[in-house]
């Protein structure tokens, strides 16, 4: 089977790349680097040719509101004009657990967007709405920082590793297409400050995280269940205290 990754040289999509091709895929890693662009539309009529399968890792360059939005309406439309000239089965996209949750959050404004082309375009999809990447704790501690405080709401988080995601993706990929949301998780919830105090710990970080509600991530006020899924979720197998020691050992 032909599948093309969009973003396939990313932190998922090399995972998902890969997984593939041990499969006996036949898998094109889409990138600007190796002449596919989704936003010039370089590349895409060639690229997604004879495909059967899709995969819409794509992330934009820029987290400001309006040049987010523009991203990912601007890849998502030329993305599925070649997909429908090409007769593509089965479209899948990688998107954010809660984005309907946080309207102040421009980035999840522009997933919402992103999804809604999806959900009209025609074409049979899949998105998979994923919790944040255990990847990106030390990053979130970063944006959160406030001299020698980091402050993290109490807000419930379930963060995923990448290697699950990445798993999880190829495995819907070769699935028949559900025209509707999966929604994927870590094995462990707990309260975020939790989760970053913990992170911070294992990674010899002396700074102090402090529990404050009114603590903003990316823009938006978190609720108790603003970054969880409220339904049934599918769970990756890799818990934090796996990760930590794996990222560890690898650093």
């Amino acid at each position: 089977m032909k599948i093309v990754v969009i973003g396939g040289t990313g932190l998922i999509g090399s995972k998902a790349v890969a997984i593939l091709r041990q499969n006996g895929h036949e898998v094109v890693a889409a990138s600007p680097r190796n002449g596919i662009n989704s936003i010039t539309g370089e590349g895409l009529k060639e690229a997604v040719a004879g495909a059967q399968v899709v995969i819409d890792l794509a992330n934009s360059p820029s987290f400001e509101d309006k040049a987010v939005l523009e991203f990912f309406e601007a890849s998502s439309r030329n993305l599925l004009a070649a997909e429908a000239a090409a007769g593509v089965r089965h479209h899948v996209a990688l998107s954010i657990v809660g984005i309907d949750r946080t309207p102040a959050n421009g980035y999840f404004r522009a997933k919402v967007a992103q999804e809604k082309l999806i959900e009209t375009s025609g074409i049979h999809y899949t998105i998979i709405r994923s919790t944040q990447f255990l990847e990106f704790l030390g990053g979130i501690a970063a944006s959160s920082a406030d001299g020698n405080v980091i402050r993290v709401s109490p807000g419930l988080f379930q963060p995923i590793a990448a290697d699950d995601v990445a798993a999880i993706v190829a495995d819907v990929a070769l699935a028949a297409p559900r025209n509707d949301i999966v929604e994927i998780a870590g094995p462990e919830r707990a309260p975020f400050n939790e989760i970053i105090a913990r992170y911070l710990k294992a990674a010899g970080d002396p700074r102090e995280v402090v529990r404050d509600p009114k603590a903003r991530y990316f823009g938006g006020l978190v609720e108790e269940q603003s970054l969880v899924p409220l339904g049934e979720a599918r769970l990756g197998r890799i818990g934090l205290d796996e990760w930590l020691r794996h990222s560890q050992a690898g650093a």
